[in-house]
Protein backbone atom coordinates (compact mmCIF):
# COMPACT_ATOMS: atom_id res chain seq x y z
CA UNK A 1 0.00 0.00 0.00
CA UNK A 2 1.03 3.64 -1.03
CA UNK A 3 0.64 5.98 1.99
CA UNK A 4 1.07 9.55 2.00
CA UNK A 5 1.70 11.82 5.61
CA UNK A 6 0.75 10.85 8.36
CA UNK A 7 -2.32 8.22 8.46
CA UNK A 8 -5.00 8.16 10.93
CA UNK A 9 -7.91 5.08 11.66
CA UNK A 10 -10.41 4.80 14.46
CA UNK A 11 -9.12 2.22 17.38
CA UNK A 12 -11.60 -0.54 16.28
CA UNK A 13 -10.39 -0.12 12.90
CA UNK A 14 -6.85 -1.96 14.05
CA UNK A 15 -7.15 -4.37 12.45
CA UNK A 16 -8.34 -3.32 9.32
CA UNK A 17 -6.58 -2.76 6.28
CA UNK A 18 -6.24 0.62 4.98
CA UNK A 19 -6.19 2.09 1.98
CA UNK A 20 -5.97 5.80 1.33
CA UNK A 21 -8.45 7.25 -1.26
CA UNK A 22 -8.74 10.67 -0.61
CA UNK A 23 -5.67 12.70 0.18
CA UNK A 24 -6.24 14.76 3.49
CA UNK A 25 -9.69 16.60 4.82
CA UNK A 26 -11.92 18.38 2.56
CA UNK A 27 -13.35 20.41 5.31
CA UNK A 28 -10.04 21.16 7.40
CA UNK A 29 -11.57 24.29 9.56
CA UNK A 30 -12.21 22.23 12.79
CA UNK A 31 -10.05 24.16 15.27
CA UNK A 32 -9.14 20.92 17.66
CA UNK A 33 -7.88 18.98 14.83
CA UNK A 34 -4.19 18.54 13.32
CA UNK A 35 -4.61 15.50 11.37
CA UNK A 36 -4.73 16.69 8.31
CA UNK A 37 -3.23 20.26 8.52
CA UNK A 38 -0.17 18.91 6.75
CA UNK A 39 -2.29 18.00 3.68
CA UNK A 40 -3.88 19.91 0.57
CA UNK A 41 -6.88 17.96 0.12
CA UNK A 42 -7.20 15.64 -2.93
CA UNK A 43 -8.42 12.88 -4.50
CA UNK A 44 -6.63 10.27 -5.43
CA UNK A 45 -6.60 8.52 -9.02
CA UNK A 46 -8.72 5.53 -8.98
CA UNK A 47 -6.61 3.39 -11.07
CA UNK A 48 -3.96 3.86 -8.27
CA UNK A 49 -6.39 2.77 -5.95
CA UNK A 50 -7.53 -0.12 -7.48
CA UNK A 51 -4.00 -1.07 -8.00
CA UNK A 52 -3.08 -0.82 -4.12
CA UNK A 53 -6.13 -2.88 -3.61
CA UNK A 54 -4.89 -5.61 -5.93
CA UNK A 55 -0.94 -5.55 -4.46
CA UNK A 56 -2.64 -6.10 -0.97
CA UNK A 57 -5.10 -8.74 -2.68
CA UNK A 58 -2.01 -10.80 -3.64
CA UNK A 59 -0.37 -10.67 -0.34
CA UNK A 60 -3.31 -10.19 2.20
CA UNK A 61 -6.24 -11.95 0.51
CA UNK A 62 -8.31 -14.17 2.60
CA UNK A 63 -7.25 -12.30 5.75
CA UNK A 64 -8.83 -9.03 4.85
CA UNK A 65 -12.33 -9.32 6.86
CA UNK A 66 -12.34 -5.15 7.21
CA UNK A 67 -11.13 -2.08 4.95
CA UNK A 68 -10.89 1.54 6.46
CA UNK A 69 -11.01 4.21 3.64
CA UNK A 70 -9.22 6.99 4.00
CA UNK A 71 -7.97 9.45 4.93
CA UNK A 72 -10.44 12.35 6.36
CA UNK A 73 -14.22 12.49 5.04
CA UNK A 74 -13.92 9.76 2.59
CA UNK A 75 -17.42 9.53 1.67
CA UNK A 76 -17.04 13.01 0.01
CA UNK A 77 -15.53 11.09 -3.16
CA UNK A 78 -17.15 11.07 -5.96
CA UNK A 79 -19.68 7.84 -7.34
CA UNK A 80 -17.32 7.23 -9.78
CA UNK A 81 -14.15 6.65 -7.12
CA UNK A 82 -16.13 4.98 -4.64
CA UNK A 83 -18.39 2.37 -6.67
CA UNK A 84 -15.34 0.33 -8.43
CA UNK A 85 -13.38 0.85 -5.20
CA UNK A 86 -15.93 -1.61 -3.41
CA UNK A 87 -16.39 -3.83 -6.25
CA UNK A 88 -12.58 -4.20 -6.46
CA UNK A 89 -12.45 -4.79 -2.78
CA UNK A 90 -15.17 -7.47 -3.66
CA UNK A 91 -13.68 -9.37 -5.67
CA UNK A 92 -10.30 -9.35 -4.01
CA UNK A 93 -11.25 -10.07 -0.71
CA UNK A 94 -13.35 -12.68 -0.27
CA UNK A 95 -14.19 -12.83 3.68
CA UNK A 96 -14.46 -8.85 3.86
CA UNK A 97 -17.51 -8.02 5.97
CA UNK A 98 -17.02 -4.32 6.73
CA UNK A 99 -16.09 -1.74 4.72
CA UNK A 100 -16.17 1.85 6.65
CA UNK A 101 -14.99 5.34 6.48
CA UNK A 102 -14.51 8.85 8.25
CA UNK A 103 -17.86 11.07 6.91
CA UNK A 104 -19.07 14.12 7.81
CA UNK A 105 -22.70 15.30 7.84
CA UNK A 106 -22.24 17.47 4.78
CA UNK A 107 -21.17 14.30 3.04
CA UNK A 108 -23.74 12.88 3.43
CA UNK A 109 -25.50 15.81 2.72
CA UNK A 110 -24.12 15.74 -0.59
CA UNK A 111 -24.96 12.08 -1.57
CA UNK A 112 -28.39 11.73 -3.07
CA UNK A 113 -30.72 9.05 -1.28
CA UNK A 114 -30.16 6.81 -4.66
CA UNK A 115 -26.28 7.45 -3.99
CA UNK A 116 -26.81 6.32 -0.53
CA UNK A 117 -28.59 3.29 -1.45
CA UNK A 118 -25.83 2.34 -4.38
CA UNK A 119 -22.84 2.61 -1.92
CA UNK A 120 -24.67 0.50 0.98
CA UNK A 121 -25.95 -2.22 -1.94
CA UNK A 122 -21.82 -2.40 -3.16
CA UNK A 123 -20.26 -3.00 0.71
CA UNK A 124 -20.43 0.41 2.24
CA UNK A 125 -21.58 -0.65 5.64
CA UNK A 126 -20.27 1.90 8.63
CA UNK A 127 -19.52 5.95 8.49
CA UNK A 128 -17.89 7.43 11.33
CA UNK A 129 -19.19 10.56 12.10
CA UNK A 130 -17.53 13.17 14.87
CA UNK A 131 -20.24 15.78 15.72
CA UNK A 132 -17.62 16.08 18.67
CA UNK A 133 -20.47 17.97 20.56
CA UNK A 134 -24.95 18.22 20.53
CA UNK A 135 -24.08 21.85 21.37
CA UNK A 136 -24.59 24.15 18.59
CA UNK A 137 -22.58 26.98 20.43
CA UNK A 138 -19.99 24.79 20.74
CA UNK A 139 -20.20 23.41 17.08
CA UNK A 140 -20.07 26.89 15.76
CA UNK A 141 -16.82 27.80 18.09
CA UNK A 142 -14.74 24.84 17.14
CA UNK A 143 -15.86 25.53 13.58
CA UNK A 144 -17.27 22.03 13.22
CA UNK A 145 -19.33 22.66 9.69
CA UNK A 146 -22.42 21.02 11.04
CA UNK A 147 -24.88 21.57 13.81
CA UNK A 148 -27.33 19.58 15.57
CA UNK A 149 -29.85 19.76 12.99
CA UNK A 150 -27.36 18.80 9.58
CA UNK A 151 -26.60 15.90 12.01
CA UNK A 152 -29.49 14.25 13.15
CA UNK A 153 -30.81 14.28 8.92
CA UNK A 154 -27.46 12.89 8.19
CA UNK A 155 -27.89 10.02 10.30
CA UNK A 156 -31.56 9.48 9.30
CA UNK A 157 -30.52 8.97 5.32
CA UNK A 158 -27.83 6.90 6.29
CA UNK A 159 -30.09 4.85 8.00
CA UNK A 160 -32.48 4.86 5.70
CA UNK A 161 -29.65 3.49 3.32
CA UNK A 162 -29.26 0.66 5.39
CA UNK A 163 -26.03 2.42 6.82
CA UNK A 164 -24.78 1.79 10.48
CA UNK A 165 -23.07 4.72 11.97
CA UNK A 166 -20.38 5.06 15.13
CA UNK A 167 -20.41 8.21 16.54
CA UNK A 168 -17.64 10.35 18.20
CA UNK A 169 -17.95 12.84 21.02
CA UNK A 170 -15.40 15.19 22.76
CA UNK A 171 -15.23 15.42 26.18
CA UNK A 172 -13.82 18.92 27.19
CA UNK A 173 -14.48 20.60 23.82
CA UNK A 174 -16.95 23.06 25.05
CA UNK A 175 -14.87 24.51 27.59
CA UNK A 176 -16.96 26.56 29.63
CA UNK A 177 -20.47 25.58 28.02
CA UNK A 178 -19.47 21.64 29.76
CA UNK A 179 -23.11 21.13 31.18
CA UNK A 180 -24.78 22.55 27.82
CA UNK A 181 -21.84 20.20 26.02
CA UNK A 182 -22.68 17.36 27.66
CA UNK A 183 -26.66 17.21 27.64
CA UNK A 184 -26.28 18.41 24.16
CA UNK A 185 -24.63 15.66 23.31
CA UNK A 186 -26.63 12.99 24.81
CA UNK A 187 -29.39 14.36 23.29
CA UNK A 188 -27.71 14.62 19.63
CA UNK A 189 -26.64 10.85 20.42
CA UNK A 190 -30.28 9.39 21.03
CA UNK A 191 -31.63 11.24 17.68
CA UNK A 192 -28.70 9.80 15.72
CA UNK A 193 -29.09 6.55 16.94
CA UNK A 194 -25.78 5.31 16.06
CA UNK A 195 -24.74 1.29 16.27
CA UNK A 196 -21.80 2.44 18.26
CA UNK A 197 -20.87 5.50 20.45
CA UNK A 198 -17.73 6.25 21.67
CA UNK A 199 -16.09 9.21 23.53
CA UNK A 200 -12.78 10.93 23.27
CA UNK A 201 -10.62 13.86 25.74
CA UNK A 202 -9.67 17.00 23.70
CA UNK A 203 -6.28 17.32 23.33
CA UNK A 204 -4.87 20.68 22.77
CA UNK A 205 -2.48 20.54 20.14
CA UNK A 206 0.40 23.04 19.37
CA UNK A 207 -0.49 24.96 16.04
CA UNK A 208 -4.38 24.50 16.25
CA UNK A 209 -6.53 27.16 16.37
CA UNK A 210 -7.31 25.95 19.65
CA UNK A 211 -3.97 26.16 21.01
CA UNK A 212 -4.33 29.78 19.99
CA UNK A 213 -7.34 30.23 22.04
CA UNK A 214 -6.22 28.72 24.88
CA UNK A 215 -3.29 30.96 24.60
CA UNK A 216 -5.42 34.31 24.58
CA UNK A 217 -6.79 32.62 27.49
CA UNK A 218 -9.89 32.02 25.67
CA UNK A 219 -10.30 28.17 26.38
CA UNK A 220 -9.48 25.97 28.69
CA UNK A 221 -9.38 22.26 28.98
CA UNK A 222 -11.92 21.15 32.36
CA UNK A 223 -10.45 19.66 35.02
CA UNK A 224 -10.49 15.55 35.06
CA UNK A 225 -13.70 15.46 37.70
CA UNK A 226 -15.58 17.64 34.89
CA UNK A 227 -14.15 16.25 32.08
CA UNK A 228 -15.91 12.69 33.69
CA UNK A 229 -19.26 14.76 34.58
CA UNK A 230 -19.65 15.30 31.19
CA UNK A 231 -18.94 11.47 30.44
CA UNK A 232 -21.70 10.45 33.43
CA UNK A 233 -24.02 13.19 32.41
CA UNK A 234 -23.97 11.76 28.22
CA UNK A 235 -24.29 8.19 29.54
CA UNK A 236 -27.14 8.94 31.80
CA UNK A 237 -29.09 10.75 29.40
CA UNK A 238 -28.82 9.27 26.19
CA UNK A 239 -31.59 6.90 24.66
CA UNK A 240 -30.26 4.93 21.52
CA UNK A 241 -32.07 1.76 20.64
CA UNK A 242 -28.74 -0.21 21.20
CA UNK A 243 -25.00 1.28 20.76
CA UNK A 244 -21.86 -0.29 21.90
CA UNK A 245 -20.31 2.19 23.71
CA UNK A 246 -16.51 2.75 24.35
CA UNK A 247 -14.07 4.93 25.87
CA UNK A 248 -10.99 2.99 24.68
CA UNK A 249 -8.81 5.97 23.27
CA UNK A 250 -5.68 6.40 24.69
CA UNK A 251 -7.35 10.12 25.65
CA UNK A 252 -9.41 9.11 28.19
CA UNK A 253 -8.78 9.24 31.55
CA UNK A 254 -11.27 6.24 32.54
CA UNK A 255 -11.80 3.47 29.52
CA UNK A 256 -14.98 1.89 29.56
CA UNK A 257 -16.92 -0.48 27.72
CA UNK A 258 -20.65 -1.42 27.58
CA UNK A 259 -23.62 -1.44 25.40
CA UNK A 260 -26.20 1.29 26.06
CA UNK A 261 -29.14 1.41 27.70
CA UNK A 262 -28.23 -2.30 29.32
CA UNK A 263 -24.81 -1.06 31.21
CA UNK A 264 -26.23 2.26 31.69
CA UNK A 265 -26.03 2.01 35.15
CA UNK A 266 -22.92 -0.15 35.73
CA UNK A 267 -20.60 2.47 33.70
CA UNK A 268 -22.34 5.38 35.67
CA UNK A 269 -21.83 3.50 38.85
CA UNK A 270 -18.03 2.94 37.38
CA UNK A 271 -17.70 6.85 37.16
CA UNK A 272 -19.19 7.37 40.21
CA UNK A 273 -15.90 5.64 41.72
CA UNK A 274 -13.68 7.49 39.46
CA UNK A 275 -15.06 10.70 41.35
CA UNK A 276 -15.04 9.47 44.62
CA UNK A 277 -11.35 8.25 44.37
CA UNK A 278 -12.60 4.49 44.30
CA UNK A 279 -11.63 3.23 40.78
CA UNK A 280 -8.38 4.40 39.46
CA UNK A 281 -7.73 6.65 36.40
CA UNK A 282 -5.13 6.10 33.31
CA UNK A 283 -2.02 8.08 34.71
CA UNK A 284 -1.46 11.02 32.57
CA UNK A 285 1.84 9.56 31.63
CA UNK A 286 -0.03 6.71 29.91
CA UNK A 287 -2.12 9.19 27.82
CA UNK A 288 -1.99 9.23 23.96
CA UNK A 289 -1.51 12.99 22.67
CA UNK A 290 -3.56 11.90 19.70
CA UNK A 291 -5.44 13.87 17.82
CA UNK A 292 -9.20 14.32 19.01
CA UNK A 293 -11.12 13.08 15.85
CA UNK A 294 -11.02 9.56 16.71
CA UNK A 295 -7.83 9.09 14.29
CA UNK A 296 -5.13 7.36 16.38
CA UNK A 297 -1.76 7.35 14.33
CA UNK A 298 0.27 4.90 16.48
CA UNK A 299 4.66 4.84 16.65
CA UNK A 300 4.42 0.93 14.77
CA UNK A 301 2.00 3.12 12.15
CA UNK A 302 4.71 5.93 12.16
CA UNK A 303 7.36 4.05 11.44
CA UNK A 304 5.75 1.85 8.48
CA UNK A 305 5.14 4.97 6.72
CA UNK A 306 8.49 6.18 7.22
CA UNK A 307 9.53 3.05 5.82
CA UNK A 308 6.88 3.65 3.19
CA UNK A 309 8.09 6.96 1.96
CA UNK A 310 11.48 6.86 1.14
CA UNK A 311 11.72 8.78 -2.37
CA UNK A 312 15.11 6.42 -3.30
CA UNK A 313 12.08 3.19 -2.79
CA UNK A 314 11.08 1.80 -6.05
CA UNK A 315 6.77 1.22 -5.78
CA UNK A 316 6.53 -2.39 -5.97
CA UNK A 317 9.21 -2.34 -2.68
CA UNK A 318 7.07 -0.02 -1.37
CA UNK A 319 4.31 -2.31 -1.77
CA UNK A 320 6.12 -4.96 -0.29
CA UNK A 321 7.44 -3.35 3.36
CA UNK A 322 4.01 -1.91 3.58
CA UNK A 323 2.25 -5.64 2.98
CA UNK A 324 4.38 -7.48 5.04
CA UNK A 325 4.29 -5.02 7.97
CA UNK A 326 0.62 -4.82 7.73
CA UNK A 327 0.03 -8.33 7.98
CA UNK A 328 2.06 -8.44 10.96
CA UNK A 329 0.67 -5.15 12.58
CA UNK A 330 -3.39 -6.72 11.40
CA UNK A 331 -2.44 -10.39 13.67
CA UNK A 332 -1.02 -8.50 16.27
CA UNK A 333 -4.46 -6.01 16.65
CA UNK A 334 -6.85 -8.62 16.14
CA UNK A 335 -5.16 -10.69 19.14
CA UNK A 336 -5.83 -7.68 21.41
CA UNK A 337 -9.11 -6.85 20.49
CA UNK A 338 -10.04 -10.64 21.27
CA UNK A 339 -8.00 -10.26 24.19
CA UNK A 340 -9.72 -6.76 24.93
CA UNK A 341 -13.57 -8.86 24.20
CA UNK A 342 -12.84 -11.08 26.54
CA UNK A 343 -12.41 -9.04 29.54
CA UNK A 344 -15.08 -6.20 28.64
CA UNK A 345 -17.85 -8.74 27.19
CA UNK A 346 -19.03 -9.13 23.62
CA UNK A 347 -19.94 -6.08 21.28
CA UNK A 348 -16.86 -4.15 19.90
CA UNK A 349 -17.08 -2.87 16.62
Amino acid sequence: MRYEGRLFRPPSEADALIVQATIGCSWNHCTYCDMYRDKVYRVRPIEDVLDDLDHAARALGPRVEKLFVADGDALGMPMEHWLPLLERARARFPRLRRVSSYAMARNVAAKTDADLDALARAGLSLLYVGPESGDDVTLKRVAKGDGFAAHVEAAARAHAAGMQLSIIALLGVGGDRSREHAAGTARLVTAMDPAYFSALTVTVVPGTPLATLRARGKFEVPEVPALLSELREMISLARPTRAVFRTNHASNYLPLAGVLPRDRDRLVALIDGALEGRVPLRPERARGLLCSCGGRSSRRARGRRRALGHGHLRADEQRRRGLADGLRHVERERHAQRRLSQRVGAGAP
